[in-house]
């Protein structure tokens, strides 16, 4: 029997547009809003690392540049996962 080497990933993770109010993610056939206001970590952060998003998996999302990891159980439901921050404490 011969094995056949393993292909690249075909589910893609794609940045369709930015805008100053957050921006959209492409992933399969869902696209997906990420306002800065709910998601601060990119509010701050170049085109080059929002772009730069990678799909670890079919529900995490990693952004090597920013060192954010985010479900996309979170980014569909961000009311379920309030910003918790130490800052100050």
């Amino acid at each position: 029997m011969k094995f056949e080497e393993r292909g690249i990933n075909t589910s893609v993770v794609e940045v369709t547009n930015v805008s100053a109010h957050g921006f959209w993610l492409l992933i399969g056939e869902e696209e997906l809003f990420l306002p800065f206001e709910q998601f601060p970590w990119f509010k701050e952060a170049t085109i080059s690392q929002i772009t730069g998003v990678d799909l670890v998996s079919s529900n995490h999302l990693f952004w090597p540049a920013l060192d954010v990891d985010l479900s996309l159980e979170a980014i569909r439901h961000p009311e379920r996962f309030p910003l918790v921050s130490n800052t100050g404490l």
